[in-house]
């Protein structure tokens, strides 16, 4: 049970980090939209969740990128799961290019997009 109730607490500042991304992002503050997302993958990253919980972290980021039109979505619809993870792989390295060379808005733009695919 205290096992869980640590993947819960983990699972609640995933939420957190990623909600304080998205709020940072919007209000330009790019290097700490991404600084929070890369907070967020590194915890994801060394953490041992449950699939269900992750697919819970997975809905949550979901849910901040709500839009009316939405090409990605449509997209993952007609692809592969390979060349899904082929995409995230592809963004991901280049959001890691873009935060080393200082563009944080665009290595921010990048990672929210991997996300999306996720």
């Amino acid at each position: 049970m205290e096992k869980n109730t640590d993947k819960n607490i983990i699972l609640k500042k995933l939420i957190m980090l990623s909600k304080a991304s998205e709020q940072k992002y919007k209000e330009g503050d790019f290097k700490g939209a991404i600084d929070d997302k890369r907070r967020a993958k590194m915890i994801l990253n060394k953490e041992n969740l449950e699939k269900e919980l992750i697919e819970t972290y997975k809905k949550e980021i979901s849910l901040l990128y709500v839009s009316k039109f939405d090409l990605i979505r449509d997209h993952k619809v007609i692809i592969n799961s390979s060349k899904k993870t082929e995409i995230i792989n592809l963004l991901e390295k280049k959001s890691e290019d873009k935060y080393n060379e200082g563009d944080y808005k665009g290595a921010i733009k990048a990672l929210r997009r991997s996300e999306k695919y996720s």
